[in-house]
């Protein structure tokens, strides 16, 4: 990024529409939570509208309308459905009994799910495993932090070594990073996280353990095997997209590369095959239900609608070739923003060029990436899982912190381990 940043005025007053789905979101569910439940709809609408008529004023009716119906269909839509077939398999899948609910248990699931999150993606780790989590912990009167390690680990940091396992990674990968770039380039950080959220958790879960009746031990057991081989069949498809291109779908002035349209399909079979033949009894387990989605397809829309001044303004922004200015500018952009593309923003200002971004050390490149995915737990927004894992939570009975309250925790928790990989690695 070479040059000063200059945002005119006017630029930031598109970018508003953007904050006021944010603080709305940010706000209203803690202060005027019957309001916000009866009326998000309305009021993130009223500032998609804002947006949309900004955007009118500037390019003119015809852009703004094709504007709005691109994002729509390209870029939402791909998003979303992912999102309803990954809920709804894992949502199919029961797990039951095991050494969970105990400590040592609990943090053994933990362990695992940071594992997995790099083979088959923070969501799909994510929603396979928070159900026995807060299942086998039920009975518990305080399980937050169970919850809040959860997000950081398993819904976020645990994707740092694969392109599988978090969005940014799979765009640095569909662009000519090399797929095991991140496991060489990003193991020693992720030890660096993960070992102190780890010990943290384990002892909070050691002191309240202590004052909660011991939980019953249930026989180990998984049922769900359809949801298990479709969850599989997704892991190994999606990646697919990066190598197979079989053309554009267009549809009047609309278009979607073929390969997005073709796995868009196959996630929409998953979910009728789930909804069709899982029985009752495994989502009654899970207390599954499709309502949870409706907070996040709807805040998640007024996010992508209303996003891309914010984009722009980004683009301009000017930064010294300094890795650790780097890491810290695409984290904390990462931390509010969709993490994907802003790691696209500074994957293209540091050049574009993959080869020579990833070559030797790659100072530059491991700072984007680490950012983009490590920050990721610092608000709700910052990455898909954590708001899923939060309604399901939320579900459950679990009394899950508002939007400030549980940024200022992760704020508390994660700076720390920010500045330390700072100084080791940047």
């Amino acid at each position: 990024m070479s040059g000063p940043a200059v945002w005119p005025v006017s630029e930031m007053l598109q970018a508003l529409p953007f904050a006021g789905v944010l603080l709305s979101f940010a706000i209203l569910p803690g202060l005027l939570p019957r309001f916000w439940h009866r009326h998000m709809l309305a009021v993130i609408g009223v500032w998609i509208v804002l947006d949309f008529a900004g955007q009118v004023f500037v390019h003119g009716l015809a852009a703004a309308v094709l504007a709005m119906c691109d994002i729509t269909v390209a870029e939402f839509l791909p998003f979303i459905v992912l999102l309803l077939a990954l809920y709804a398999l894992g949502g199919g899948i029961a797990i039951k009994g095991g050494p969970w609910g105990r400590p040592t248990g609990n943090l053994l699931l933990l362990v695992i799910g940071t594992f997995l999150a790099s083979i088959m993606g923070t969501i799909g780790a994510s929603l396979l495993l928070i159900h026995p989590l807060l299942a086998a912990n039920a009975s518990r009167a305080e399980k937050r932090h169970l919850v809040l390690a959860f997000i950081i680990l398993v819904g976020n940091c645990g994707g740092a070594l694969s392109p599988l396992g978090d969005p940014p990674l799979l765009v640095g990968f569909l662009r000519g990073v090399p797929f095991f770039w991140p496991m060489t380039h990003l193991a020693l950080s992720l030890i660096v996280v993960a070992v102190p959220v780890l010990l943290l958790c384990y002892g909070l879960d050691v002191y309240f353990f202590r004052r909660e009746p011991r939980p019953v031990p249930q026989k180990f057991s998984v049922r769900g095997g359809l949801n298990i081989a479709l969850l599989v069949l997704l892991v190994i498809v999606i990646p697919v997209e990066g190598v197979w291109h079989p053309g554009t779908v267009r549809f009047l002035s609309l278009s979607m590369p073929g390969e997005q349209f073709s796995v868009m399909l196959l996630e929409i079979a998953c979910i009728v095959l789930s909804e069709v033949f899982t029985p009752r009894a495994i989502r009654a387990q899970n207390r599954f239900a499709w309502g949870a989605m409706r907070e996040i397809i709807i805040l998640f829309f007024g996010v992508f609608t209303t996003i891309g001044p914010v984009f722009g303004l980004l683009q301009q922004a000017s930064l010294a070739p300094d890795p650790l200015a780097w890491f810290w500018a695409s984290g904390i952009a990462s931390a509010v923003l969709d993490a994907a593309p802003t790691y696209l923003i500074f994957f293209n200002a540091a050049g574009r060029h993959a080869a020579s971004l990833a070559s030797g050390a790659a100072p530059l490149l491991t700072a984007i990436a680490a950012g983009s995915v490590y920050f990721g737990p610092v608000t709700y927004l910052g990455n898909a899982p954590n708001l899923m894992i939060r309604e399901i939570a939320a579900r459950r009975g679990v009394r899950m912190p508002g939007f400030f309250q549980y940024a200022g925790v992760m704020v508390l928790v994660m700076t720390p381990l920010y500045v330390l990989l700072s100084f080791l690695f940047f």
